[in-house]
């Protein structure tokens, strides 16, 4: 086993997805280290989607094993999973529209039934990530941009501790102001809160957003990782993107 995989929080080990008749994960090993950001990159089609959804238990590990901590997770229903202080941002972003943004956050609070029972230091520093939200806090969610709805996605998944943080493309279809913006606060969340830096394995297309957060990474070709290691080595290596990727960092600079 690697050393990268020694100080992982999430493993996957040989792990094949279905869905209906099709095999979308084929045997995927990969290693998220615990307090960094692992991104997971790869062509459209590649898994990425799905590794998320699995790891949620959203879709079943048909074979192999999912591990947090060391301990099976795949065969847990998703609820008991997110019990586990794991959250779940996926791509769509799943916020309720007709709900305010104060209701999506309490609605994702499980430990607080009331507003008041909200963690306040921890509710101002997402407002201090997040400062839209506390402009439209009593604003329906679905009125929000998708920028806000974006940030609100997120701050729903970190309005209680997480050690686990998994992010479906925070960045698709953003413009590129409202991209360094959400670069800075996934930056900030990287750092962590009183110390405690939170697990994330984060899905994205954007591999300037990558560079900028990735500490790990993982790329995915036909429902396989097909190289793992850090960031900045593949950040630093054209010919490497090149043969991964289809792309060269120096083109989108």
């Amino acid at each position: 086993m690697s050393p990268a995989a020694d100080r992982a929080l999430l493993r996957l080990e040989g792990v094949h997805t279905h869905i209906g008749a099709y095999h979308i994960l084929h045997g995927v090993d990969l290693a998220a280290r615990e307090g960094e950001v692992t991104m997971l990159l790869g062509r459209n089609g590649a898994g990425k989607t799905t590794t998320l959804r699995t790891v949620m238990g959203l879709w079943r590990a048909g074979a192999g094993r999912v591990l947090l901590d060391g301990r099976p997770i795949q065969a847990l229903p998703t609820p008991e999973i997110a019990r586990l202080d794991i959250a779940y941002v996926p791509e769509n972003m799943g916020i309720f529209g007709d709900l305010t943004v104060r209701e999506n956050l309490l609605l994702a609070a499980r430990r607080a039934r009331s507003l008041d029972e909200l963690d306040t230091a921890r509710l101002d520093w997402l407002f201090d990530l997040f400062p839209a939200l506390r402009k439209f806090w009593l604003y329906p969610a679905g009125k929000l941009s998708g920028g806000q709805k974006q940030m609100l996605a997120i701050a729903r998944a970190m309005v209680e501790p997480r050690r686990l943080l998994l992010i479906d493309e925070p960045t698709k279809g953003l413009a590129p102001a409202i991209i360094r913006n959400l670069i800075e606060a996934l930056q900030e969340i990287k750092r962590g809160r009183d110390g405690a830096r939170t697990t994330v394995l984060l899905v994205e297309q954007n591999f300037m957003v990558a560079q900028a957060l990735g500490d790990g990474v993982a790329v995915m070709d036909d429902g396989r990782v097909v190289h793992a290691g850090r960031m900045a080595d593949l950040a630093g290596d054209e010919a490497l993107q090149q043969r991964l990727l289809g792309l060269s960092l120096a083109a989108h600079q």
